[in-house]
């Protein structure tokens, strides 16, 4: 018989008789995989010959009435198989207002995107011009110049008095600096009090250091005023003085 390696398909001639009427595991020499083999399947034994048909004696028993060679026996007709008729397909009727080309699901109607797309857009808008319209109203002037937004360079009726600065050593060897004074409203109308630039110069002038001071409230009745103060660390050794301003203001 011949065997095939079932991993590397490599083939070996082996008699019979190396198997054994129970198969055996063998192993491949080429890859060394190993394998049960069956055992090889018997071969069928040829069919007996036919016997040739002997000549009828005459003078037999098996004579006929007639003394002539009795017939053969021919085969019972075998009726024909009975055929099952197929049930025809039964037509349903369409019911009445049927429309074969109406949408039904999974068809959908389609949508018109662009117009959607537009409606997103128009209200993106409007909520921008809504945000801008409360930064201006509730008064940010320093986020509208941090965001690039234009300032009105109108300048303010109010007026900024300013106490004289307080430096102060502490126990853990910083220096605190503290900024304080007033903005005081002279006109005859409510004003909204913008946040305040504290700026700090050198002996030439250049700036060496600044920051932001948001006032207590945001609006300042007639001839009203309101205190501010603000302190800062270890600020800059080389600076001799102090300039406040509003902010979005230019600095005198």
């Amino acid at each position: 018989m011949i065997l095939e390696c079932p991993e590397c398909s490599t083939r070996y001639l082996v008699p019979d008789s190396a198997i054994g009427a129970e198969g055996r595991t063998v192993r491949c020499a080429n890859c060394r995989h190993s394998w049960f083999q069956e055992p090889p399947v018997p071969e069928p034994e040829p069919p007996l010959p036919l016997q040739p048909a002997q000549a009828i004696d005459d003078a037999g028993d098996d004579e006929g009435e007639d003394g002539g060679v009795p017939p053969f026996l021919e085969p019972a007709a075998i009726p024909a198989a009975r055929t099952m008729p197929l049930p025809e397909p039964v037509i349903v009727p369409p019911a009445a207002g049927f429309d074969a080309f109406a949408h039904r699901p999974p068809f959908r109607t389609r949508r018109n995107t662009s117009r959607r797309w537009t409606v997103i857009a128009i209200v993106a808008g409007l909520l921008m011009i809504a945000g801008v319209g409360a930064i201006l109203f509730l008064g940010a002037p320093g986020l509208l110049a941090q965001i690039g937004l234009p300032v009105g360079a109108e300048e303010s009726p109010l007026r900024l008095k300013d106490n004289p600065i307080e430096r102060r050593e502490l126990e853990n060897g910083s220096e605190l600096f503290a900024v304080s004074g007033r903005v005081t409203n002279p006109s005859g109308e409510r004003q909204r009090v913008p946040d305040i630039r504290a700026e700090l110069r050198d002996a030439q002038g250049r700036i060496v250091y600044s920051w932001t001071i948001t006032p207590q409230q945001r609006t300042l009745n007639p001839g009203g005023s309101i205190d501010f103060n603000s302190a800062k660390l270890d600020v800059p050794s080389n600076s001799k003085r102090l300039e406040l301003s509003f902010a979005g203001e230019d600095a005198n």
